[in-house]
């Protein structure tokens, strides 16, 4: 917006350039202005100052807002002891038993942040916002755990048994596991605990990830992680995505048909079902998300020489037959990092099939 005493200088100059010979289209390109706003300068009304519809009806009084005096004792209400903990959204229909309108829930609102007090009102706790959990990538065994706790059903009804199970983020080994009749974070403790003497972890190693279950955030288990030197990470509070290791692994053990039909009978079953399942899982499932090699493989990095040797096969396999092939073989390389909770970037890339984190199982 140019000032009106700067428009009748720029007026001025260009009429003397004009007078002089110059053309008005050519003048205007001069000092970067467009004929048309030149010419509307020109206009009898453009004397006045701004011509613009928004700037008249910024300046002129809406006939139907509040008076001054209307606003403050809508603002008296809102603030007053019955009503200074509730939204306009509650506060008008309560006026309204009362036979009272002061005015319309969007005039309150708006008086409201006007005044700097949309905000939380109510007496409860105020909603946290809760952020991403911090990006973690393993690119060795023992270096990132994830666990959690899954329900197995017992003849009780209600009553459950809890399998809890620590996983190699890099390798998806089961690294430990136990079943107990309750989830306590005291069990999770001891767990961390073997589990760290038997593997040789050591202090300033190791990063947990879990959720935000009563076990994990329980003052046992985290002085236990403190005393350890272990690294503690959390998911967001009913975000199952931010745990997707874990999610997907409970996901394949509990289709597998070893699983009973029939619910477990006792601690023992559960137990012998667990250990069974387990070693299943590290010696014999080839995980799609390690390039189809066991966990136990993986996690004794014993992948990158088998990946090869198929490589080899494939390619002699396309010499034979070079006609029955297209212009790649199957894809056999090694995934070296395997990514938690990973940052977007800020400019959406070209998605590459070879470092995207799979949580398949």
């Amino acid at each position: 917006m140019i000032a009106l005493d700067t428009r009748q200088q720029l007026l001025a100059l260009l009429t003397q350039a004009c007078l002089a010979g110059a053309r008005w289209a050519s003048a205007c390109a001069q000092i970067g202005l467009s004929l048309r706003t030149v010419q509307r300068w020109q206009r009898p009304e453009a004397s006045s100052g701004d011509l613009r519809v928004s700037h008249r009806r910024r300046s002129c009084r809406a006939p139907n807002q509040l008076s001054e005096s209307e606003r403050l004792a809508a603002l008296q209400v809102l603030n007053s002891e019955e009503f200074k903990d509730l939204p306009p959204s509650q506060i008008v229909p309560r006026l309204a038993d009362q036979g009272q309108y002061v005015a319309s829930e969007s005039t309150l609102y708006r008086l409201m942040r006007q005044n700097g007090q949309l905000s939380h009102r109510r007496l409860e706790r105020v909603a946290h916002k809760r952020s991403k959990p911090r990006a973690l990538v393993a690119s060795e065994p023992e270096r990132i755990y994830c666990w959690d706790i899954t329900y197995l059903p017992t003849v009780v009804r209600g009553a459950y048994f809890y399998l809890y199970r620590f996983v190699d983020l890099f390798s998806r080994k089961n690294v430990g596991w136990q079943v107990y009749d309750c989830e306590s974070s005291e069990q999770a403790s001891a767990l961390i605990q073997d589990i760290c003497q038997r593997q040789g972890i050591k202090p300033g190693q190791l990063s947990v990830h879990s959720d935000n279950g009563s076990p994990m955030r329980g003052e046992t288990m985290l002085a236990t992680l403190q005393r350890l030197g272990i690294a503690p990470s959390r998911s967001r509070p009913g975000v199952s995505n931010d745990n997707p290791y874990s999610e997907s692994l409970f996901r394949t053990l509990k289709f597998r048909p070893d699983l009973p039909v029939k619910p477990f009978e006792d601690l023992l079953q559960a137990r012998r079902w667990g250990a069974k399942l387990v070693d299943w899982y590290n010696t014999e499932h080839r995980h799609s998300g390690i390039g189809f090699v066991t966990p136990e493989q993986r996690h004794g990095m014993q992948d990158e020489s088998l990946l090869q040797a198929r490589r080899e096969v494939y390619e002699a396999a396309r010499q034979c037959h070079p006609n029955r092939w297209s212009k790649h073989t199957r894809d056999w390389s090694r995934k070296d990092h395997v990514h938690l909770n990973p940052d977007k970037p800020d400019k959406p890339d070209k998605p590459d099939t070879q470092d995207t984190p799979t949580t398949s199982n």
